[in-house]
Protein backbone atom coordinates (compact mmCIF):
# COMPACT_ATOMS: atom_id res chain seq x y z
CA UNK A 1 0.00 0.00 0.00
CA UNK A 2 1.40 3.39 -1.02
CA UNK A 3 0.88 6.29 1.41
CA UNK A 4 -1.01 9.45 0.43
CA UNK A 5 2.08 11.72 0.78
CA UNK A 6 3.96 9.37 -1.55
CA UNK A 7 1.02 9.47 -4.01
CA UNK A 8 1.29 13.26 -4.04
CA UNK A 9 5.08 13.21 -4.53
CA UNK A 10 4.83 10.70 -7.38
CA UNK A 11 2.07 12.66 -9.15
CA UNK A 12 3.95 15.97 -8.90
CA UNK A 13 7.18 14.46 -10.22
CA UNK A 14 5.37 12.61 -13.02
CA UNK A 15 3.85 15.94 -14.09
CA UNK A 16 7.30 17.56 -14.16
CA UNK A 17 8.80 14.57 -15.96
CA UNK A 18 5.96 14.59 -18.51
CA UNK A 19 6.67 18.24 -19.29
CA UNK A 20 10.39 17.56 -19.75
CA UNK A 21 9.87 14.33 -21.69
CA UNK A 22 7.49 15.86 -24.23
CA UNK A 23 10.13 18.43 -25.14
CA UNK A 24 13.56 16.84 -24.69
CA UNK A 25 12.99 13.21 -23.69
CA UNK A 26 14.46 11.65 -20.57
CA UNK A 27 11.38 11.80 -18.36
CA UNK A 28 12.06 8.29 -17.13
CA UNK A 29 15.26 9.54 -15.47
CA UNK A 30 12.99 11.50 -13.14
CA UNK A 31 10.03 9.15 -12.65
CA UNK A 32 11.60 5.71 -12.24
CA UNK A 33 13.62 6.61 -9.10
CA UNK A 34 10.45 8.15 -7.60
CA UNK A 35 8.43 4.99 -8.22
CA UNK A 36 11.25 3.01 -6.64
CA UNK A 37 10.87 5.11 -3.47
CA UNK A 38 7.24 4.02 -3.01
CA UNK A 39 8.28 0.68 -1.55
CA UNK A 40 6.71 -1.29 -4.38
CA UNK A 41 8.63 -4.37 -5.58
CA UNK A 42 11.18 -3.41 -8.23
CA UNK A 43 9.38 -5.02 -11.16
CA UNK A 44 6.07 -3.54 -10.03
CA UNK A 45 7.64 -0.08 -9.76
CA UNK A 46 9.09 -0.39 -13.29
CA UNK A 47 5.80 -1.67 -14.69
CA UNK A 48 3.72 1.03 -12.96
CA UNK A 49 6.09 3.70 -14.22
CA UNK A 50 5.63 2.29 -17.72
CA UNK A 51 1.83 2.67 -17.41
CA UNK A 52 2.04 6.35 -16.43
CA UNK A 53 4.68 6.92 -19.13
CA UNK A 54 2.50 5.35 -21.82
CA UNK A 55 -0.46 7.51 -20.79
CA UNK A 56 1.62 10.70 -20.83
CA UNK A 57 3.36 9.91 -24.10
CA UNK A 58 -0.04 9.22 -25.70
CA UNK A 59 -1.06 12.82 -24.92
CA UNK A 60 2.06 14.43 -26.36
CA UNK A 61 2.02 12.13 -29.41
CA UNK A 62 -1.60 13.11 -30.10
CA UNK A 63 -0.71 16.79 -29.78
CA UNK A 64 2.27 16.40 -32.14
CA UNK A 65 0.08 14.51 -34.62
CA UNK A 66 -2.55 17.26 -34.57
CA UNK A 67 0.19 19.81 -35.28
CA UNK A 68 1.28 17.75 -38.30
CA UNK A 69 4.69 16.98 -36.78
CA UNK A 70 4.59 13.19 -37.32
CA UNK A 71 5.54 12.06 -40.87
CA UNK A 72 3.62 8.79 -41.08
CA UNK A 73 5.76 6.71 -43.47
CA UNK A 74 9.05 7.68 -41.84
CA UNK A 75 7.65 7.07 -38.37
CA UNK A 76 6.46 3.57 -39.29
CA UNK A 77 9.89 2.70 -40.74
CA UNK A 78 11.64 3.96 -37.60
CA UNK A 79 9.22 2.15 -35.29
CA UNK A 80 9.84 -1.16 -37.06
CA UNK A 81 13.63 -0.81 -36.81
CA UNK A 82 13.47 0.33 -33.19
CA UNK A 83 11.39 -2.73 -32.31
CA UNK A 84 13.93 -4.94 -34.11
CA UNK A 85 16.83 -3.34 -32.24
CA UNK A 86 15.29 -3.46 -28.77
CA UNK A 87 15.34 -7.26 -28.25
CA UNK A 88 18.88 -7.38 -29.66
CA UNK A 89 19.90 -4.90 -26.98
CA UNK A 90 18.16 -6.95 -24.33
CA UNK A 91 20.11 -10.03 -25.39
CA UNK A 92 23.39 -8.08 -25.40
CA UNK A 93 22.58 -6.96 -21.86
CA UNK A 94 22.62 -10.59 -20.82
CA UNK A 95 26.18 -10.97 -22.11
CA UNK A 96 27.83 -7.61 -21.36
CA UNK A 97 28.50 -6.13 -17.93
CA UNK A 98 26.13 -3.27 -17.12
CA UNK A 99 28.93 -1.56 -15.17
CA UNK A 100 31.21 -1.47 -18.22
CA UNK A 101 28.51 0.21 -20.26
CA UNK A 102 27.92 2.82 -17.56
CA UNK A 103 31.65 3.65 -17.55
CA UNK A 104 31.46 4.24 -21.30
CA UNK A 105 28.46 6.53 -20.82
CA UNK A 106 30.40 8.62 -18.29
CA UNK A 107 32.75 9.57 -21.12
CA UNK A 108 30.11 9.90 -23.84
CA UNK A 109 27.63 12.14 -21.99
CA UNK A 110 29.99 15.14 -21.54
CA UNK A 111 30.83 14.92 -25.26
CA UNK A 112 27.12 14.99 -26.09
CA UNK A 113 26.60 17.98 -23.80
CA UNK A 114 29.42 19.91 -25.52
CA UNK A 115 27.94 19.01 -28.92
CA UNK A 116 24.52 20.36 -27.91
CA UNK A 117 25.99 23.58 -26.50
CA UNK A 118 28.19 24.28 -29.53
CA UNK A 119 25.80 23.12 -32.25
CA UNK A 120 23.59 25.41 -34.24
CA UNK A 121 20.03 25.89 -33.10
CA UNK A 122 18.27 22.59 -33.58
CA UNK A 123 15.50 24.23 -35.60
CA UNK A 124 17.92 25.83 -38.10
CA UNK A 125 17.07 24.48 -41.54
CA UNK A 126 19.78 22.03 -42.68
CA UNK A 127 20.25 20.79 -46.23
CA UNK A 128 17.55 18.19 -46.70
CA UNK A 129 18.45 14.72 -47.94
CA UNK A 130 16.42 12.77 -50.46
CA UNK A 131 13.44 10.86 -49.07
CA UNK A 132 15.25 7.52 -49.46
CA UNK A 133 18.49 8.74 -47.81
CA UNK A 134 16.53 10.29 -44.95
CA UNK A 135 14.62 7.04 -44.42
CA UNK A 136 17.82 4.93 -44.45
CA UNK A 137 19.67 7.18 -41.99
CA UNK A 138 16.63 7.48 -39.72
CA UNK A 139 16.09 3.71 -39.77
CA UNK A 140 19.74 3.14 -38.79
CA UNK A 141 19.37 5.64 -35.95
CA UNK A 142 16.16 3.99 -34.75
CA UNK A 143 17.80 0.56 -34.91
CA UNK A 144 20.89 1.71 -32.99
CA UNK A 145 18.94 3.60 -30.34
CA UNK A 146 16.54 0.64 -30.15
CA UNK A 147 19.49 -1.58 -29.22
CA UNK A 148 20.50 0.96 -26.57
CA UNK A 149 16.92 1.08 -25.28
CA UNK A 150 16.82 -2.70 -24.91
CA UNK A 151 20.26 -2.78 -23.29
CA UNK A 152 19.94 0.14 -20.86
CA UNK A 153 17.19 2.63 -21.75
CA UNK A 154 17.40 6.00 -19.93
CA UNK A 155 17.58 9.04 -22.22
CA UNK A 156 16.40 7.18 -25.33
CA UNK A 157 14.12 10.02 -26.45
CA UNK A 158 16.89 12.59 -26.00
CA UNK A 159 19.35 10.58 -28.09
CA UNK A 160 16.75 10.06 -30.83
CA UNK A 161 16.01 13.78 -31.01
CA UNK A 162 19.70 14.72 -31.22
CA UNK A 163 20.56 12.11 -33.85
CA UNK A 164 17.51 12.65 -36.05
CA UNK A 165 18.22 16.38 -36.25
CA UNK A 166 22.02 16.12 -36.41
CA UNK A 167 22.51 13.13 -38.73
CA UNK A 168 19.25 12.65 -40.63
CA UNK A 169 18.77 16.42 -40.99
CA UNK A 170 15.13 16.23 -39.97
CA UNK A 171 13.44 19.46 -38.99
CA UNK A 172 13.18 19.73 -35.21
CA UNK A 173 9.40 19.35 -35.15
CA UNK A 174 9.47 16.25 -37.36
CA UNK A 175 12.34 14.72 -35.36
CA UNK A 176 10.33 15.27 -32.17
CA UNK A 177 7.26 13.74 -33.80
CA UNK A 178 9.12 10.61 -34.93
CA UNK A 179 10.67 10.33 -31.46
CA UNK A 180 7.25 10.49 -29.80
CA UNK A 181 5.84 7.84 -32.17
CA UNK A 182 8.73 5.48 -31.39
CA UNK A 183 8.48 6.10 -27.64
CA UNK A 184 4.74 5.49 -27.58
CA UNK A 185 5.07 2.20 -29.47
CA UNK A 186 7.88 0.84 -27.29
CA UNK A 187 6.10 1.97 -24.10
CA UNK A 188 2.89 0.21 -25.07
CA UNK A 189 4.66 -2.97 -26.18
CA UNK A 190 6.52 -3.16 -22.86
CA UNK A 191 3.36 -2.31 -20.90
CA UNK A 192 1.45 -5.17 -22.52
CA UNK A 193 4.10 -7.61 -21.29
CA UNK A 194 3.96 -6.18 -17.76
CA UNK A 195 0.14 -6.29 -17.66
CA UNK A 196 0.04 -9.89 -18.90
CA UNK A 197 2.41 -10.81 -16.06
CA UNK A 198 0.35 -8.96 -13.43
CA UNK A 199 3.12 -6.52 -12.48
CA UNK A 200 1.25 -3.19 -12.78
CA UNK A 201 -0.11 -1.43 -9.66
CA UNK A 202 -3.05 0.25 -11.41
CA UNK A 203 -4.27 2.65 -8.67
CA UNK A 204 -0.95 4.53 -8.59
CA UNK A 205 -0.16 4.08 -12.28
CA UNK A 206 -3.49 5.47 -13.50
CA UNK A 207 -3.47 8.35 -11.02
CA UNK A 208 0.08 9.34 -11.91
CA UNK A 209 -0.74 8.85 -15.58
CA UNK A 210 -3.36 11.62 -15.43
CA UNK A 211 -0.67 14.02 -14.18
CA UNK A 212 1.69 12.71 -16.85
CA UNK A 213 -0.90 13.51 -19.51
CA UNK A 214 -1.18 17.08 -18.21
CA UNK A 215 2.60 17.56 -18.12
CA UNK A 216 3.10 16.10 -21.60
CA UNK A 217 0.32 18.19 -23.11
CA UNK A 218 1.60 21.45 -21.64
CA UNK A 219 5.17 20.59 -22.66
CA UNK A 220 4.06 19.80 -26.22
CA UNK A 221 2.31 23.17 -26.44
CA UNK A 222 5.44 24.96 -25.24
CA UNK A 223 7.49 23.04 -27.81
CA UNK A 224 5.16 24.19 -30.59
CA UNK A 225 5.52 27.85 -29.64
CA UNK A 226 9.14 28.16 -28.47
CA UNK A 227 11.22 25.76 -30.59
CA UNK A 228 14.90 24.95 -29.99
CA UNK A 229 15.57 27.89 -27.69
CA UNK A 230 13.41 25.98 -25.24
CA UNK A 231 14.61 22.46 -26.13
CA UNK A 232 18.40 22.82 -25.85
CA UNK A 233 18.50 23.91 -22.16
CA UNK A 234 16.19 21.04 -21.22
CA UNK A 235 18.39 18.54 -23.08
CA UNK A 236 21.39 19.77 -21.09
CA UNK A 237 19.39 19.33 -17.88
CA UNK A 238 18.41 15.77 -18.88
CA UNK A 239 22.01 14.86 -19.76
CA UNK A 240 23.22 16.29 -16.43
CA UNK A 241 20.62 14.27 -14.48
CA UNK A 242 21.63 11.16 -16.43
CA UNK A 243 25.31 11.78 -15.68
CA UNK A 244 24.65 12.25 -11.96
CA UNK A 245 22.45 9.13 -11.90
CA UNK A 246 25.25 6.98 -13.33
CA UNK A 247 27.81 8.39 -10.90
CA UNK A 248 25.55 7.71 -7.89
CA UNK A 249 25.14 4.10 -9.01
CA UNK A 250 28.90 3.63 -8.53
CA UNK A 251 28.84 5.08 -5.01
Amino acid sequence: MVSIPMYILVCVMVFVAGFVDSVAGGGGLITLPIFMLTGLPVHTAIATNKLSAAMGTSASTLKFAKEGFIPLKLSIICIVFALIGSPIGANIALMVSDEKFKIIMLFILPVIAVYVLKSKNMDVQRKQYSEVKTAVISACIAFGVGIYDGFYGPGTGTFLLLLLTGLAHLELNKAAGVTKAINLTTNISALVVFVMNGKVYFPLGLTAGVFGIAGNYIGARCFSSKGSGFVKPLIIVVITIFFIKIITEFI
